[in-house]
């Protein structure tokens, strides 16, 4: 089986047949923007990042769930892709406030990277989509601040897949969606977190931080890659939402 990616062929073999277009492309050192997507975790295609072009379909394709098939035509970085990637960059900016200068995340963000250091979007540029959502200071050990939050689903998953007790979970729609606790609780007052913290590694922007702590020292983006590879994922993510 051989594919042409970015107009170089790679041929593949047979344990490569059941991979997506983005782990080809990672081997092969293409960098391609992932918000949701983290190696170890199940793939969802939430967030558009990741999308890239394949010849004879109608619309990019998000990388991350599209498998490789033999003849694929792949095309990872042109000009039509930088602006999608930059526009969605700019909606993720927009929706929620994120002031990055008083930020706990600032220079660790995910997020900011792709603003400032890849898309070069200026910072006046963007207008916030300001709501006072919550911040749950109520745990001992974390934060869970809404207005960060882009919705990547990251710690959902990870607290279902590895941690075990899907303390995390997703609630309402649009506007409304919210990264929750149990049914609606305080994190403080949940009855099945087991502060492991895996969440806050793995968070991209400053939703999840731990108190008195430097996200610098918190973050941990291959912990599902680490854990998968020790063999600790309990299950994958067997359906995407929830809602309450």
């Amino acid at each position: 089986m051989k594919i042409i990616l970015d107009n170089k062929e790679i041929i593949l073999s047979e344990n490569d047949k059941n991979k997506t277009i983005y782990e080809i492309a990672k081997e092969n050192n293409k960098y391609i923007p992932t918000a949701c997507h983290l190696d170890g975790l199940t793939p969802i295609g939430a967030c558009r990042m990741c999308i890239v072009e394949v010849k004879g379909y109608s619309r990019p394709v998000s990388s991350c769930i599209t498998k490789v098939s033999d003849g694929m035509e792949i095309t990872t970085d042109n000009e039509k892709l930088r602006v999608y990637r930059k526009y969605l960059t700019e909606f993720l900016f927009g929706e929620r406030p994120h002031p990055c200068n008083v930020c706990v995340a600032n220079n660790y963000c995910d997020l900011q990277n792709w603003k400032y250091k890849i898309f070069e979007i200026p910072n006046n540029y963007i207008d916030y989509y300001y709501q006072d959502m919550e911040v749950d200071y109520s745990h001992k050990l974390y934060v869970l601040d809404h207005n960060r939050c882009i919705l990547c689903f990251r710690c959902v998953r990870i607290c279902h897949e590895y941690a075990g007790p899907h303390t995390l979970d997703i609630r309402n729609r649009s506007n409304n969606l919210r990264i929750t606790i149990d049914l609606n609780d305080n994190w403080g007052e949940s009855k099945t977190c087991i502060n492991c913290g895996k969440c806050v590694m793995v968070c991209p922007t400053g939703a999840l931080f731990m108190k008195n702590k430097e996200v610098s020292k918190t973050r941990r983006y291959d912990m599902p890659k680490f854990l998968l590879e020790k063999n600790k994922r309990l299950r994958t993510w067997d359906s995407l939402f929830y809602y309450s």
